[in-house]
């Protein structure tokens, strides 16, 4: 049995009972509202693609439909990107930022999450670009500069007090990601570790090997299996080309706010609702939420 997801963004709670009658009149089954003008939920829609015809239904309005399966429905693992996914940015770029470099690092990373170039190659690039920053400006950047993706410590909180364990993974910095992921709530973070001379300040090359879309769906295989978690019982959740191969092999794939092919191709996409919709995904109603 599957149940199709209607969400909005929290900040735009445009979810109408005229919108959800509207599809609910084209797919039939049964409604169940999750948040009152966010979040409701079509228990055993009829319709013959209940998406499309949700979403053709929507028309304009900023709303998601996404359809998922009522089997192993709450997750008991979790795996997120972090930049552009568990935070608002991308730190590498803001690092490129201070030696006034940012458009041309920016341009390297957005293509190589487009899946233009490759990510190793990419990345080499892009680090070589800093070489000579020192780690206290690392430090500051990510204290004063870097700002959570809204939803994300709820999301984490609420699926870790279901029993859930959850991993950050990251083709970023630890520099960034183990803070990060302290401050979220996660059990665990990966990342990218950078290099050091004995001035602290960095040789502008990461230590081998990397953490790439291989790593990332790895890492899911792994977790899963020391945890003796089925993958119809695993979410992952990312934005961009090293994150597709992790998305695909989990139970539940969400593309958030993602570039074109990675939206195409999860077998959810979030275009406008916040980390919170991964709750909704999974049944969660606004009360249960863990704030």
């Amino acid at each position: 049995m599957s149940v199709l997801c209607l969400i909005a963004n929290p900040d735009q709670p445009v979810l109408s009972r005229g919108l959800v009658d509207a599809v609910h009149r084209q797919t039939h089954g049964e409604i169940n509202w999750l948040a009152q003008g966010i979040a409701c939920e079509i228990i055993a829609p009829q319709a013959a693609d209940p998406v499309a015809t949700a979403r053709d239904v929507l028309g304009d309005a900023p709303v998601d439909a996404a359809l998922v399966a009522r089997a192993n429905r709450r997750k008991k693992l979790l795996l997120a990107d972090m930049d552009s996914t568990m935070i608002e940015q991308e730190c590498i770029d803001e690092l490129a930022d201070v030696l006034g470099i940012k458009p041309q690092v920016a341009e390297i990373t957005e293509r190589a999450m487009r899946g233009e170039l490759d990510f190793a190659e990419a990345l080499d690039t892009r680090v070589a670009l800093l070489k000579g920053l020192e780690r206290r400006v690392v430090d500051e950047i990510r204290r004063e500069r870097i700002t959570f993706m809204p939803g994300g410590r709820a999301l984490v909180q609420t699926m870790r007090a279901y029993g859930a364990y959850t991993a950050l993974v990251s083709g970023g910095f630890t520099l960034f990601a183990e803070p990060i992921a302290r401050r979220i709530g996660f059990d665990e973070a990966t990342a990218n570790v950078l290099e050091f001379d004995d001035e602290d300040r960095l040789i502008g090359t990461v230590r081998q090997p990397i953490v790439d879309k291989d790593v990332k769906r790895g890492k899911l295989m792994a977790l899963a299996a020391e945890h003796d978690i089925a993958m119809a019982q695993t979410m992952a959740v990312g934005d961009g080309a090293n994150d597709l191969d992790m998305l695909l092999a989990a139970g539940l794939g969400v593309a958030l706010h993602a570039k074109p092919a990675v939206a195409e191709q999860a077998s959810v996409r979030i275009d406008h609702g916040d980390l919170t919709a991964l709750l909704y995904l999974q049944g969660y109603s606004d009360d249960d939420f863990v704030r």
